[in-house]
């Protein structure tokens, strides 16, 4: 096994003390730009990799960050949601010194995700899919720097958010089914939990009641294909809408089965919309016509705002990314 060259063998290399290397390593800026190139050649020639753990030490910071999801680990790897968010953060992270931590759970009942995180495991952290009842979530928020993808419950100034317009997405959405002439028009959203699912909810009634229209049926489910099959059930078992705005693709890919297994045609019998334009919007039949929102440009902003807090910088404390609606053949 090769043996991995040590700051003083570099330090020898370059011509330049151990702690010439070390400044140069960690980014500082009181070295002569010879010396610099010096020390970069030197690393290059020796394939030198710094020490993280000593780094760590002497900075009194860890180059890492976690993701906190508080969510069972069945939804998030079965939501192409977390995907594109989970690239975004990466792509953003490639150049920086940085790793990702990825801590998931739907609860955290012994306190290891928040002990690890409260007692310097990472920098800062990066919480995505939080419910106004994740307390462990609280908690993690006042230790470290923290961006929130999604409006938090938490309000406050010192909060920093990168998210969409849920209201305005929503009642875009809505009003495209308006203008098509549907009238019985239903929804299925998800928790009431969760803030984002409580805007769009917000949009949809809103567009309808400018309209002088009332809701044929509000059900909720949880962002999941099935949840979202089970709430197109119980929407049919009351009264047959001629239009579903569903708050997920992927609880819009449910509901269209249900659709299917009832006889109903779309968009002939009841036109459909999701929300997210993820890969599963283009897989269904018929294609979804679909909201979209920029998963990935949300994840790399936010990853990019807690590097700048940590670079003791001042990003913008909320961030708001455009969403757009994608007409395919679901309405």
């Amino acid at each position: 096994m090769a043996v991995r060259a040590t700051i003083e063998e570099v330090a020898a290399a370059a011509g330049v003390s151990r702690s010439t290397v070390s400044r140069v390593v960690n980014g500082a800026s009181a070295v002569s730009p010879e010396a610099v190139a010096a020390v970069r050649a030197a690393i290059e020639r020796l394939g030198y990799v710094p020490n993280r753990a000593a780094r760590s030490l002497a900075s009194r910071q860890t180059h890492a960050i976690a993701l906190i999801v508080p969510e069972d680990t069945t939804r998030f790897f079965g939501d192409p949601f977390f995907a594109e968010i989970v690239a975004g953060i990466t792509g953003a992270l490639a150049g920086s010194d940085y790793l990702l931590n990825l801590l998931v759970a739907g609860d955290d009942p012994h306190g290891k995700m928040t002990g690890f995180v409260r007692n310097g495991g990472v920098d800062g952290a990066l919480i995505v899919s939080h419910h106004t009842d994740d307390a462990f979530v609280e908690r993690i928020a006042d230790a470290v720097p923290v961006v929130w993808g999604g409006r938090p419950a938490r309000q406050g100034a010192s909060e920093f958010v990168v998210d969409v317009d849920n209201v305005a997405a929503a009642r875009t959405a809505t009003e495209h089914l308006i203008a098509r002439g549907c009238t019985r028009i239903a929804t299925i959203t998800g928790p009431d939990s969760m803030l984002a699912s409580v805007d769009r909810i917000a949009g949809f009634r809103s567009a309808l009641a400018d309209a002088g229209l009332a809701p044929v049926g509000e059900e909720a489910g949880d962002f999941s294909e099935r949840s979202g099959a089970d709430a197109a059930r119980r929407l049919l078992a009351k009264e047959t809408p001629d239009a579903i705005f569903v708050a997920s693709d992927l609880m819009a890919r449910g509901a269209l089965g249900v659709l299917r297994a009832a006889g109903l045609r779309v968009p002939e019998d009841v036109a459909i919309i999701g929300f997210d334009d993820s890969a599963i919007a283009v897989a269904t039949d018929p294609p979804l016509t679909t909201v979209r929102q920029p998963m990935y440009a949300m994840g790399e902003t936010m990853a990019g705002v807690l590097m700048a807090r940590l670079r003791g910088e001042e990003p913008p404390s909320v961030t708001i990314l455009g969403t757009e609606l994608v007409v395919r053949a679901s309405a």
